[in-house]
């Protein structure tokens, strides 16, 4: 039988449950990961109260870990930035909960509104920055969990050698 015949017969495939795949316990792709920024994101009652400003350094809390990643949460007041770095081995989705960023590759500068998301290979060398007026808050994702984050001091960010291309920018 082929899966058209199937879909015929069944219908809305969405609406007959032992159809669809099971939800998986942990994330193990990269939509996984993306959708697991999202599902964070949306739900405000699992970090808005933990958010704090420091305006002598960048403020970061470890929201969750699981298998083989973790995701931090962190705010940014306007004028701090993470200078230009990379990290080591872990891939990573950035998502901007609240405000505005800016990100600063080789390729060049991109604004991240509430809602944009980043995802990124290993490797991958920028930087981000709050140059808005307002404070801002990010989501970040790491598979695997943060291990080193090297810093790539004395360059600036277009002259930076991105060892892995960018995948994309996802919007919410």
């Amino acid at each position: 039988m082929n899966s058209d015949s199937d879909l015929q017969i069944a219908g809305d495939i969405l609406e007959v449950p032992h159809l669809l795949q099971p939800p998986r316990e942990h994330p193990a792709t990269v939509a996984d990961f993306v959708g697991l920024a999202r599902a964070i994101a949306a739900d405000r009652s699992q970090w808005a109260h933990l958010v704090r400003y420091d305006a002598t350094t960048r403020w970061y809390h470890r929201l969750r870990t699981g298998p083989g990643y973790e995701v931090w949460l962190l705010s940014w007041v306007p004028g701090q930035g993470s200078g230009l770095h990379d990290h080591g081995r872990s891939s990573g989705v950035l998502t901007v909960l609240e405000g505005a960023l800016t990100e600063r590759t080789e390729r060049g500068t991109r604004a991240l509104c509430a809602g944009a998301q980043r995802v990124f290979a290993p490797g991958y060398v920028h930087e981000v920055v709050n140059d808005a007026l307002e404070p801002a808050v990010s989501l970040h994702v790491y598979y695997p969990g943060l291990t080193e984050m090297p810093m790539h001091s004395g360059r600036s960010a277009c002259a930076a050698p991105a060892t892995h291309e960018d995948v994309d920018v996802v919007t919410a």
